[in-house]
């Protein structure tokens, strides 16, 4: 360690940390291309293509002619995920206490009734109940 200096140190890790950053905005890059449907396949081999063969290079034209699209397929791509979540969530969690309305509410006490949890006269007061 004596005969490394701090500042040495210091530029390693600064050119490793920007060397691991550049591997994930390749590995963006290549995602990117696959994942986009508005290239057709030649279009696709080419961009991979000189990324692999030009990597900094290609790379870096790669964000300069298509970043901004780039970004809009990540937003679109996000929005999508969050709505199938949430649509996922809504079948899962089912009806709430409260919501479906009256006929859902009609359903629960006329399935109550059927399975004898309550009497008839019992049914009609709380069918009045929910229809008032």
């Amino acid at each position: 360690m004596d005969d490394y200096p701090l500042l040495n140190l210091f530029w390693t890790m600064l050119w490793f940390f920007l060397w691991i950053m550049w591997l994930f905005l390749l590995f963006k890059v290549i995602g990117d291309i696959f994942r986009d449907h508005s290239l057709n396949g030649w279009a696709k081999a080419g961009w991979l293509i000189l990324c692999i063969l030009l990597p900094y290079l290609g790379v870096l034209i790669y964000v300069i002619a298509r970043g901004k699209s780039m970004g809009e397929r990540d937003v679109k791509r996000a929005k999508e995920s969050e709505a199938a979540f949430q649509d996922y969530i809504r079948k899962t969690a089912g009806p709430q206490e409260g919501s479906g309305g009256a006929a859902h509410e009609l359903a629960r006490l006329a399935e109550l009734k059927d399975k004898g949890a309550i009497t008839p006269e019992e049914f009609e007061k709380a069918k009045a109940k929910v229809l008032s």
